[in-house]
């Protein structure tokens, strides 16, 4: 009788006990399901997470790319704008000698030229020819007769570069502009401190805001005139003493091609002498015939362009005398150098009556030849020396 209710009181007991088990089970497995979720929330939270971090880095990277194109868009449309103007130029210039050509044809043709354009035309050409007289100042007579005397000044610099005075001040300093890409300008009070040993400890150093192309730059009456590097053909104007850009502009048609076949890395040579500032160059459409340029370095404008019979090839430098280009050849492997091509902007010389002038006792490569009309003398770089020739002169 005992044992039955203690049965019937345990079956209930164990039953509610049995449940809470199973209730407890569940929950365990509930509470497991949610943290897996959890989880799994947290671990695409960390990966969208992630994810942005990503789409935001890529949209930096195609921010800076387009910015960049942007800025290189903008470079190709300056070029573009030059070279149409230059091709407008072109068209202009070979319009006028079409023309001049149709009216001055033989009499004996079929077609009956206006003797009154015809005098118009002369008239117009003889026009031309004074103003560039008057401009260039004719009075200008001399010309080169011989390279007669070298001196070698010092040695010192890379392979390529350039040395100068400034023939529009009455100082005596010189300059140094080392490599065929820089951007510091040593000045050196005068010759003597440009000889001792160390070239560097009583220069004053000057920094350009943009870095230098080739070795045709020049120095003229207090500015730099230099090709800025990295671009197609901007000429600066630099204020040595102020240390800022006074002006810059493009030179049409210039930049595409070497000006020197031998001196590869020097696409602008710019040039001076006794009427001022002139830019040599190089272009495809003459079939690398050098052009000619006279700058106003004033107001940094054109004034004159002539396309002259010199060629670019086996050419190593050039420079500017009394409005007459001597173009300096040499050998590929080096050589003697010669001037073997002139050219007379007045047509005052008769270039092919002139003989092959050569200079004097040096083997080996220029990378600059400058002329100074103050002194009357050029100033070269070749192989890292600083030279100085002595010209003979006669007259025109």
């Amino acid at each position: 009788m005992i044992v039955l209710r203690l049965q019937f009181l345990l079956v209930p007991f164990l039953t509610s006990i049995v449940g809470e088990a199973q209730y407890v089970m569940q929950d365990a497995a509930l509470m497991n399901y949610i943290d897996r979720r959890i989880l799994s929330l947290e671990n695409r939270l960390e990966k969208c997470n992630q994810d942005i971090l990503d789409y935001v880095e890529e949209f930096r990277d195609f921010s800076k790319m387009v910015l960049s194109h942007l800025a290189r868009l903008n470079s190709y449309k300056t070029e573009v704008k030059s070279e149409v103007e230059n091709l407008l130029a072109r068209v202009e210039r070979a319009q006028r000698d079409i023309d001049y050509f149709g009216s001055a044809k033989d009499s004996n043709t079929c077609i009956e030229v206006d003797e009154d354009l015809v005098k118009q035309q002369l008239l117009e050409e003889a026009e031309e020819k004074r103003k560039l007289r008057l401009m260039l100042n004719a009075s200008c007579d001399h010309m080169l007769a011989g390279v007669k005397s070298l001196k070698i000044v010092k040695k010192t610099g890379n392979e390529h570069g350039s040395w100068m005075k400034d023939p529009g001040k009455k100082h005596t300093k010189i300059y140094l502009l080392n490599g065929s890409v820089n951007n510091v300008i040593f000045e050196f009070a005068n010759i003597m401190t440009f000889m001792e040993s160390n070239h560097t400890l009583k220069a004053r150093r000057v920094t350009l805001p943009f870095p230098w192309q080739g070795t045709g730059h020049i120095i003229y009456q207090g500015f730099l005139f230099y090709h800025r590097h990295g671009s197609l053909n901007e000429i600066i104007k630099f204020n040595i003493q102020k240390r800022n850009i006074a002006d810059q502009m493009l030179l049409p048609g210039a930049g595409r091609i070497p000006a020197y076949q031998l001196s590869p890395s020097t696409k602008i040579d710019l040039a001076i002498d006794e009427q001022g500032l002139w830019a040599i160059h190089a272009e495809p459409e003459t079939g690398g015939n050098l052009v000619i340029t006279k700058i106003n370095h004033i107001t940094m404008s054109v004034e004159h362009t002539w396309d002259t019979t010199c060629n670019s090839k086996d050419a190593e430098a050039a420079f500017m005398a009394c409005n007459t280009l001597y173009v300096v050849y040499n050998f590929p492997s080096g050589g003697t150098s010669r001037i073997q091509c002139v050219y007379d902007v007045l047509g005052a010389v008769n270039t092919y009556e002139i003989p092959v002038l050569h200079f004097p006792k040096r083997q080996g490569r220029h990378s600059t030849i400058h002329y100074d009309p103050k002194e009357k003398q050029l100033l070269a770089w070749g192989d890292g020396s600083q030279i100085i020739y002595k010209l003979q002169t006669k007259q025109k």
